[in-house]
Protein backbone atom coordinates (compact mmCIF):
# COMPACT_ATOMS: atom_id res chain seq x y z
CA UNK A 1 0.00 0.00 0.00
CA UNK A 2 1.32 3.31 -0.66
CA UNK A 3 1.03 6.29 1.18
CA UNK A 4 -1.27 8.76 0.29
CA UNK A 5 -2.61 12.38 1.93
CA UNK A 6 -5.88 10.72 3.66
CA UNK A 7 -6.44 7.24 5.31
CA UNK A 8 -9.95 6.19 6.73
CA UNK A 9 -10.35 3.27 8.70
CA UNK A 10 -13.90 1.94 7.58
CA UNK A 11 -15.77 -0.89 9.70
CA UNK A 12 -18.12 -3.44 7.39
CA UNK A 13 -19.98 -6.38 7.94
CA UNK A 14 -17.01 -8.34 6.50
CA UNK A 15 -14.42 -6.93 8.44
CA UNK A 16 -11.98 -3.31 8.30
CA UNK A 17 -11.25 -1.95 5.37
CA UNK A 18 -8.77 0.91 4.56
CA UNK A 19 -9.36 3.43 2.47
CA UNK A 20 -6.93 5.81 0.69
CA UNK A 21 -7.63 8.89 -1.25
CA UNK A 22 -4.93 11.58 -2.85
CA UNK A 23 -6.77 14.74 -3.66
CA UNK A 24 -9.85 14.06 -4.54
CA UNK A 25 -9.56 9.97 -6.06
CA UNK A 26 -9.93 7.18 -3.84
CA UNK A 27 -6.46 5.09 -4.70
CA UNK A 28 -7.40 1.77 -2.25
CA UNK A 29 -9.77 0.70 -0.40
CA UNK A 30 -8.67 -2.92 1.28
CA UNK A 31 -9.21 -5.50 3.77
CA UNK A 32 -7.25 -4.75 6.64
CA UNK A 33 -6.16 -7.14 10.08
CA UNK A 34 -3.63 -4.92 11.60
CA UNK A 35 -5.25 -2.23 12.74
CA UNK A 36 -2.01 -0.21 14.13
CA UNK A 37 -0.73 0.60 10.12
CA UNK A 38 -3.09 3.10 10.53
CA UNK A 39 -2.73 6.03 13.13
CA UNK A 40 -5.03 8.56 11.45
CA UNK A 41 -8.87 8.71 10.68
CA UNK A 42 -9.07 11.05 8.01
CA UNK A 43 -12.14 13.12 8.16
CA UNK A 44 -11.88 13.76 4.39
CA UNK A 45 -15.05 14.73 2.20
CA UNK A 46 -14.70 12.11 -0.01
CA UNK A 47 -13.59 9.36 2.60
CA UNK A 48 -16.54 10.05 4.66
CA UNK A 49 -18.94 10.20 1.26
CA UNK A 50 -17.22 6.48 0.43
CA UNK A 51 -18.06 4.94 4.40
CA UNK A 52 -21.44 6.33 3.27
CA UNK A 53 -22.24 5.04 0.29
CA UNK A 54 -20.20 1.40 1.67
CA UNK A 55 -22.72 1.71 4.23
CA UNK A 56 -25.91 2.10 1.50
CA UNK A 57 -24.19 -0.89 -0.20
CA UNK A 58 -24.21 -3.02 2.80
CA UNK A 59 -28.13 -1.97 3.30
CA UNK A 60 -29.03 -2.65 -0.16
CA UNK A 61 -29.82 0.48 -1.09
CA UNK A 62 -26.93 1.64 -3.56
CA UNK A 63 -25.69 -0.45 -6.51
CA UNK A 64 -23.92 1.78 -8.34
CA UNK A 65 -20.54 4.03 -6.35
CA UNK A 66 -19.65 7.45 -7.29
CA UNK A 67 -16.33 7.75 -5.86
CA UNK A 68 -14.17 8.93 -8.28
CA UNK A 69 -11.35 5.78 -8.93
CA UNK A 70 -7.58 6.25 -9.38
CA UNK A 71 -6.11 2.68 -9.29
CA UNK A 72 -2.29 2.22 -9.44
CA UNK A 73 -1.35 0.06 -11.49
CA UNK A 74 -0.08 -1.09 -15.13
CA UNK A 75 -1.68 -0.38 -18.21
CA UNK A 76 -2.64 -3.38 -18.83
CA UNK A 77 -3.79 -3.75 -14.61
CA UNK A 78 -5.89 -0.34 -15.77
CA UNK A 79 -8.09 -2.14 -18.73
CA UNK A 80 -8.53 -4.82 -16.85
CA UNK A 81 -10.11 -3.27 -14.00
CA UNK A 82 -12.07 -1.11 -16.06
CA UNK A 83 -13.73 -4.09 -17.29
CA UNK A 84 -14.36 -5.28 -14.59
CA UNK A 85 -16.30 -1.95 -13.65
CA UNK A 86 -18.97 -3.21 -16.59
CA UNK A 87 -19.97 -6.09 -14.96
CA UNK A 88 -23.64 -5.00 -13.46
CA UNK A 89 -24.66 -4.93 -9.56
CA UNK A 90 -25.23 -8.97 -8.85
CA UNK A 91 -24.41 -10.18 -12.29
CA UNK A 92 -21.30 -12.59 -12.22
CA UNK A 93 -19.24 -13.68 -15.09
CA UNK A 94 -16.27 -16.04 -15.69
CA UNK A 95 -12.71 -15.36 -15.93
CA UNK A 96 -12.46 -16.37 -19.71
CA UNK A 97 -15.72 -14.01 -20.45
CA UNK A 98 -13.95 -11.43 -18.62
CA UNK A 99 -10.81 -11.58 -21.04
CA UNK A 100 -13.29 -12.01 -24.32
CA UNK A 101 -14.69 -8.66 -22.71
CA UNK A 102 -11.34 -7.41 -22.08
CA UNK A 103 -10.20 -7.76 -26.03
CA UNK A 104 -7.65 -10.56 -25.30
CA UNK A 105 -9.39 -13.67 -25.33
CA UNK A 106 -6.38 -15.71 -24.96
CA UNK A 107 -5.45 -13.60 -21.51
CA UNK A 108 -7.64 -15.49 -19.29
CA UNK A 109 -4.99 -15.84 -16.29
CA UNK A 110 -3.41 -12.82 -16.97
CA UNK A 111 -6.62 -11.26 -16.89
CA UNK A 112 -6.93 -13.00 -12.98
CA UNK A 113 -4.04 -12.25 -12.11
CA UNK A 114 -4.59 -8.31 -13.15
CA UNK A 115 -8.19 -8.93 -10.89
CA UNK A 116 -6.04 -10.35 -8.01
CA UNK A 117 -4.14 -7.22 -7.52
CA UNK A 118 -7.03 -4.78 -7.72
CA UNK A 119 -6.47 -2.07 -5.20
CA UNK A 120 -9.99 -0.71 -4.93
CA UNK A 121 -11.93 -3.97 -3.65
CA UNK A 122 -15.80 -4.32 -3.52
CA UNK A 123 -15.75 -0.29 -5.84
CA UNK A 124 -14.04 -2.07 -8.83
CA UNK A 125 -16.03 -5.43 -8.25
CA UNK A 126 -13.81 -8.26 -9.04
CA UNK A 127 -15.68 -10.53 -6.66
CA UNK A 128 -18.27 -10.59 -9.58
CA UNK A 129 -15.87 -12.87 -11.49
CA UNK A 130 -16.25 -16.71 -10.88
CA UNK A 131 -14.70 -19.74 -12.46
CA UNK A 132 -15.94 -21.39 -15.89
CA UNK A 133 -16.97 -24.15 -14.35
CA UNK A 134 -19.37 -21.97 -12.03
CA UNK A 135 -17.23 -22.37 -8.85
CA UNK A 136 -16.13 -19.06 -6.89
CA UNK A 137 -12.75 -19.00 -7.73
CA UNK A 138 -10.30 -16.49 -5.90
CA UNK A 139 -10.92 -13.64 -4.35
CA UNK A 140 -7.80 -11.83 -2.36
CA UNK A 141 -10.03 -10.60 0.47
CA UNK A 142 -10.96 -14.15 1.84
CA UNK A 143 -13.30 -16.67 -0.27
CA UNK A 144 -16.10 -16.07 2.85
CA UNK A 145 -15.94 -12.18 1.92
CA UNK A 146 -16.52 -13.15 -1.68
CA UNK A 147 -19.52 -15.14 -0.93
CA UNK A 148 -21.25 -12.89 1.39
CA UNK A 149 -21.11 -10.18 -1.22
CA UNK A 150 -21.98 -11.94 -4.02
CA UNK A 151 -24.91 -13.22 -1.99
CA UNK A 152 -25.62 -9.59 -0.50
CA UNK A 153 -26.04 -8.61 -4.74
CA UNK A 154 -28.11 -11.70 -5.29
CA UNK A 155 -30.82 -11.73 -2.68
Amino acid sequence: MKSSSFVRIIATPIGTMIAEADNDVLTCLDFIDDLSVANENSNHTLLTQLEVELGEYFAKKRQIFTIPLSPSGTIFQKGVWDTLLKIPYGSTLSYADEAKIFGNPKATRAVANANSKNPISILIPCHRVISSNGSIGGYSGGLWRKEFLLSLEKE
